[in-house]
């Protein structure tokens, strides 16, 4: 099944060249899945028809709100390099008691997992149904886990996003934004200062700024479940200017906010933005601050909830948190207690030669079928 997955190039990206269709995974995923006996629905994008969710169902009863457990993960990755890879990262390579591959890790290899462990439960009369959900753009926009949202749909009692943590259960994490900085200026002649209007004078003052805010918003607030235990902005890239012997006309800073449970996302954009336009009054030029793709909220749920403790005493993890962001926070929406939870090591995402410990994968499928067992069958 990973084979076939990560064979299935599914990148997203807000670069519409590199963006892919995620159809091929979530087809494979529900032949598999009806195979299984799961009623299987796939859920076109609003306007993406190149771009589905599959939401697929065990032992439905045909109650508005049945219960039951939902496997849910993402069938996009993120953008490759080829170059950097030692083999083909659309094929699967097995070395050194690990998978290599695009998705291995993040996360196309838990569906393998969870259809596995479902299995056991093909012929079984389930008590509660069990929902496996696959989402699209992740790494991009959430699209797919807003459109589950807007849709109402799955419907459950608890939640497992299958992201690769070591299998520690995760209970919160931070929120995630992206964010542009544009100070619009005005070229001129470098030899005259008045023939323009510098937009990296203007960028300079605007970085002081974001750092003093930076600083502030740490002060303000803190989270001693986290490692890093404030909210962070980083200020991650800039582009200005065309030729030294040019006033700059022009610059752009992306920035990467990350802040705590409680936080809320859309008060500090405005601060934030308050904070870019002050910084430019009296410059001459003109400064626009716009998210890259809507923010992912901050997700926090109770250390103490009934699934994170049972997958801690399953797996053997005390429950912890984790700085990068994930769809926990818009399943939590639709009603579910909701835990992060899956084989891999966040550390092997995002990079060459991306793997899956094989390790991780018979102590992964036993813990689900286990959580399946207490939350479905009994």
């Amino acid at each position: 099944m990973l084979k076939q997955l990560v064979a299935e190039p599914s990148i997203s990206s807000t670069t519409a060249d590199i963006d892919r269709s995620n159809l091929r995974v979530i087809e494979h995923l529900a032949n598999w899945l009806d195979d299984l006996g799961f009623a299987t629905e796939l859920m076109p994008l609003p306007d993406r028809p190149d771009k589905a969710n599959l939401i697929a169902t065990l032992g439905a009863n045909g109650k508005t709100h049945p219960g039951g457990l939902v496997l849910a993960g993402h069938t996009d990755t993120v953008p490759v390099d080829e170059s950097l890879w030692q083999s083909d990262p659309f094929q699967l390579r097995d070395s050194d008691q690990r998978f290599y591959g695009l998705g291995s890790c993040d996360m196309k290899g838990f569906f393998p997992v969870a259809l596995h462990a479902a299995a056991t439960f093909a012929d079984k009369n389930l008590a509660a149904p069990l929902t496996i959900v696959a989402t699209s753009d992740e790494e991009s926009s959430m699209a797919g886990s807003r459109y589950l949202v807007e849709s109402g749909t799955p419907k459950a009692d608890y939640a497992i996003i299958g992201e690769p943590t070591g299998m520690q259960p995760i209970y919160a994490h931070k929120g995630v934004s992206m964010m542009s900085v544009q100070v619009h200026g005005a070229a001129g002649h470098s030899s005259d200062p008045s023939l323009g209007n510098n937009a990296l004078d203007t960028m300079h003052a605007v970085m002081s700024a974001l750092m003093s805010f930076r600083e502030q918003l740490a002060q303000q607030h803190q989270h001693p479940g986290f490692a890093v235990n404030v909210p962070t902005l980083n200020l991650g890239c800039m582009r200005a200017g065309d030729n030294p012997n040019r006033i700059c006309g022009h610059a752009e800073l992306q920035i990467d906010l990350r802040l705590l449970p409680g936080m809320d996302s859309e008060a500090i954009h405005k601060q934030l933005e308050q904070r870019c336009h002050d910084a430019a009054v009296g410059s001459n030029t003109h400064v626009t601050v716009s998210t890259v793709y809507p923010p992912v909220p901050p997700f926090e749920s109770s250390a103490e909830g009934a699934l994170t403790k049972s997958l801690a005493q399953l797996s053997g993890r005390t429950p912890g948190t984790v700085a990068f962001g994930t769809e926990a926070h818009f399943l939590q929406t639709l009603g579910m207690q909701t835990v992060v939870w899956g084989p891999g090591h966040i550390d092997q995402a995002h990079q060459p030669d991306e793997y899956l410990e094989q390790s991780h994968i018979l102590p992964a499928i036993d813990t689900l079928q286990k959580v399946i067992g207490q939350y479905c069958l009994t």
